[in-house]
């Protein structure tokens, strides 16, 4: 199944940065049917999956500079892994939404990020 395998996840305030370790359990490559993980506030987080789709591959479907992006991994392909660590510090009491901004995949594939 297309999904995560959490729909939330909660990091304790006093942690100073979080890594997200994401592995594809499938099968296909990167180009037909890619993963990541993006991070931002849920505010901007359906604005930014659309315009995501028209980053390209060769920008992991993430907008260069784009500051609605708090932490993202690379677009990855069947067996494969990556991971992003990025500081919490700013995080705190914000509403976070976390997605796989893959074109087609963001409505499926999320969930939510707490810092408590």
């Amino acid at each position: 199944a297309m999904q995560f395998n959490t729909k939330a996840i909660s990091v304790p305030s006093s942690c100073e940065s979080f890594t997200v370790d994401l592995k594809h359990v499938g099968s296909l490559a990167s180009a037909v049917m890619g993963h990541n993980w993006v991070l931002t506030e849920t505010a901007n987080f359906q604005p930014l999956a659309l315009d995501s789709a028209k980053a390209g591959l060769d920008n992991n479907y993430v907008p260069p500079g784009d500051k609605r992006v708090l932490a993202a991994t690379k677009v990855i392909g069947g067996g494969e892994s990556t991971s992003v660590t990025f500081s919490t510090a700013e995080l705190k009491g914000k509403d976070l939404t976390f997605f796989c901004s893959f074109p087609g995949h963001w409505a499926i594939m999320k969930g939510s990020l707490e810092v408590e």
